[in-house]
């Protein structure tokens, strides 16, 4: 399977979003975290996944962009991410113990945290 989907490329083709910029510099990075890292359609949204979906934007947060981190399709309490991920920056607002959060503000943001966010993803992508 290729790394970037068609439908995700014909999704933010016609994406209409104030945080578009964002949007598609979030996605590079995700993508180039792990050579096993797939993208596809999920939730009406971007969605990134290895043998598990573990990263899915929300489209709908007011003041930035945020990525909803999480261990597949159904949840997994039996998880204890949030006891085991290094996160020295407080990246991650957690939801549950296999379910966070990480919001970025703007394209500085993202910049600026770019590598505690990957620090992070290859963490969270080697519990799915």
């Amino acid at each position: 399977m290729s790394r970037a989907s068609n439908d995700v490329e014909s999704f933010l083709a016609s994406l209409k979003h104030p945080a578009k910029q964002e949007i598609l510099a979030l996605r590079k990075i995700i993508l180039g975290v792990d050579r096993a890292v797939s993208e596809g359609i999920k939730w009406n949204a971007p969605s990134f996944f290895t043998s598990e979906h573990f990263a899915t934007f929300q489209l709908r947060h007011k003041g930035g962009v945020q990525i909803i981190l999480h261990m597949g399709v159904k949840p997994r309490p039996d998880v204890k991410a949030h006891s085991t991920i290094d996160d020295p920056e407080s990246m991650l607002e957690w939801k549950s113990a296999d379910r966070a959060v990480v919001t970025f503000s703007n394209l500085q943001d993202i910049e600026a945290r770019k590598r505690a966010f990957v620090k992070v993803l290859r963490q969270w992508i080697a519990f799915v």
